[in-house]
């Protein structure tokens, strides 16, 4: 009696190729150095600010645009979350929200609630 056994590599080879079926493609590494290149842009301009003369009301709002915009473009394409379930960038951003309202509910405190 003769019975087929496949070999522990032909199985880890079937359950490998199954466990990716209905994945994504990662990006190349062009695209890797794309965002590479933009993130240092978005930099240098954050840097040049130092040697620019602007008002606060001017600086501090555009830095913190910069700021933002690096914040999640670097959660979008080294956290994945471009990649992933929208259900976990929700758990993101709606952690990253209540965070955010915490932490200026506590500088409005020391801003506006001081004695002094």
């Amino acid at each position: 009696m003769s019975t087929a056994t496949e070999s522990p590599m032909e199985s880890h080879e079937v359950s490998h190729e199954a466990s990716h079926e209905g994945g994504h493609d990662h990006p190349s590494d062009r695209r890797y150095i794309q965002v590479a290149v933009i993130l240092a842009i978005v930099t240098a301009l954050e840097v040049g600010t130092y040697f620019v003369e602007m008002p606060g009301e001017v600086l501090i709002p555009m830095l913190m645009v910069m700021m933002v915009y690096k914040f999640f473009y670097v959660a979008a394409w080294f956290m994945h979350l471009r990649f992933d379930s929208p259900l976990f960038t929700k758990f993101f951003v709606t952690g990253l929200v209540l965070a955010t309202i915490v932490y200026g509910i506590a500088l409005t405190v020391f801003e506006f609630w001081h004695k002094g």
